[in-house]
């Protein structure tokens, strides 16, 4: 396996086995960093601008310097084209960091997009299971932190949450935010169809911007409204959206179970597929 290892400036393609980091690295000691994760398929990344974008975004909020799109892609391609078994089908990251800091939350003084760590891999991917379970957290998710809205590195809170769900049987934990709205899982967004309107939550709510999301909310009738635990358990259907699930229905949720996909779900399903299928970079 190959993978791209540089900074914000310049890298190169090597063997991981040989790619290394700062044992003092930001992005290691305190989580300083973002990322971008992302489908490959037939050799092609789906809607790469639309996550170089969301990189962007997510950089400024954590305060790390803005990385040249013209570099990653470039990554992109020569990671793609060294890994052929995994880009048939594969789960491509993009990595930023501050890059070697204190041990602490100070960073580095100095060029900042020099000292950053930029990291592109890619690894085979299966597909995901026809339908898909989830179940409502005990944790909630801050719409009010310092870095809502980013796509950190600072996943531990996801991981745990998604440990707890899988112990009891479910594929995918849900987040409430602190006021006890739905909000997001742990890599997912999540929509409902509520009296017969597909909702998703807005972004005020603490969800990320998931590219998925912003591809349904622009392709298919559906819109951004706050809606609650028991707006969920009322809900007709359920389903949830990543950039490795697409469209992914929900066919157990807490204690309800539906036995089919329901029409809307399917549709959009369906009108997601093919819209992708014809343009590989909306």
């Amino acid at each position: 396996m190959k993978v791209w290892v540089g900074s914000g400036q310049s890298g190169q393609l090597i063997d991981a086995e040989d790619a290394h980091v700062s044992i003092f690295d930001h992005g290691l000691t305190v989580a300083d960093g973002v990322f971008e994760t992302l489908k490959v398929s037939g050799g092609v990344p789906f809607a790469l601008r639309r996550h170089l974008d969301r990189l962007d975004r997510s950089a400024l909020v954590l305060g790390l310097p803005v990385v040249d799109h013209s570099l990653i892609r470039a990554a992109t391609e020569e990671v793609i084209h060294a890994n052929p078994e995994a880009a048939s089908l594969g789960r491509l990251r993009i990595t930023l960091t501050a890059g070697s800091g204190p041990l602490g939350s100070d960073r580095s003084q100095g060029d900042a997009l020099a000292n950053c760590s930029l990291i592109v891999a890619l690894v085979p991917m299966q597909p995901w299971p026809e339908l898909t379970s989830a179940v409502i957290v005990p944790w909630v998710r801050n719409e009010r932190s310092a870095i809502a809205g980013a796509k950190s590195t600072s996943y531990a809170e996801n991981v745990v949450a998604l440990a707890w769900a899988k112990e009891r049987g479910y594929s995918e934990g849900v987040f409430l935010n602190t006021v006890g709205q739905v909000c997001e899982g742990t890599g997912t967004n999540v929509f409902a169809v509520i009296d017969g309107k597909i909702v998703t939550p807005p972004l005020s709510s603490g969800a990320l911007a998931g590219v998925t999301r912003e591809l349904v909310l622009e392709w298919c009738d559906a819109r951004e409204e706050h809606f609650t635990p028991a707006d969920l358990d009322r809900a007709d259907e359920i389903f949830l959206t990543s950039s490795t699930r697409d469209v992914h229905p929900v066919t157990w949720c807490n204690e309800r179970q539906w036995d089919s996909v329901g029409e809307l779900t399917a549709h959009v399903r369906a009108e997601f597929t093919s819209r992708s299928s014809t343009t590989i970079d909306p």
